[in-house]
């Protein structure tokens, strides 16, 4: 990383999904590596069930939030249509680490939209670079669903500049003390499933 550069990470996913804590933990975690850092989030409908989008941008001197088109080294998805809506943030060489989960939006329930059948051929076909990953699953593992996004945090870790113990530091910094120890296993569990 040169001395002017920044690294720009956008999170998507589904109201209720856990995208804010996420945020917050990542900027944390960034902060804690020595960083200076903007976050924004927008949520699309207030409920649960809404697109919700968080962008992060870390680096010596951070002006503005807001990632532009192309440019996010990583796109972190909680719900894997999110990761196709948001698509146009990566930058060409950019990761992105999507989670299988399916969330069916209120306009699929409707009727008014149809939920694509194929969703892991496309996103194979969009994302040169993909981390693909149920974390749901390996959540339950933990003993507890919650932790998925957690485990997508440390699945894009690795393809951060910041070391290890400044996410450690930002877990303990933005969970409960109860669920600590549950967040940092989390992380580690989706740091062994980076292999993109």
């Amino acid at each position: 990383m040169t001395n002017n550069e920044i690294t720009s990470i956008v999170l998507v996913g589904v109201g209720g999904q856990g995208i804010l804590l996420a945020s917050e933990i990542t900027a944390q975690a960034a902060m804690a590596a020595g960083y200076d850092v903007k976050t924004n989030e927008v949520h699309g409908m207030a409920q649960r069930g809404g697109s919700v989008i968080a962008q992060i941008r870390y680096g010596k001197k951070v002006n503005s939030p807001l990632v532009e088109m192309g440019k996010a080294r990583v796109l972190c998805s909680l719900e894997q249509i999110e990761a196709l809506r948001f698509q146009e943030y990566l930058a060409p060489d950019g990761l992105a680490v999507v989670n299988t989960q399916i969330m069916i939006p209120v306009t699929v329930s409707t009727g008014a939209a149809v939920y694509p059948d194929n969703a892991y051929d496309r996103l194979k076909e969009t994302f040169g670079r993909l981390v693909y990953l149920d974390a749901v699953s390996l959540a339950k593992e933990l003993g507890n669903v919650k932790a998925a996004n957690v485990i997508l945090l440390g699945a894009m870790s690795k393809n951060l500049n910041i070391p290890e113990e400044s996410w450690h530091t930002a877990i303990e910094k933005s969970v409960k003390p109860q669920f600590t120890e549950l967040n940092k296993k989390a992380f580690q569990k989706g740091r062994e499933q980076s292999h993109a």
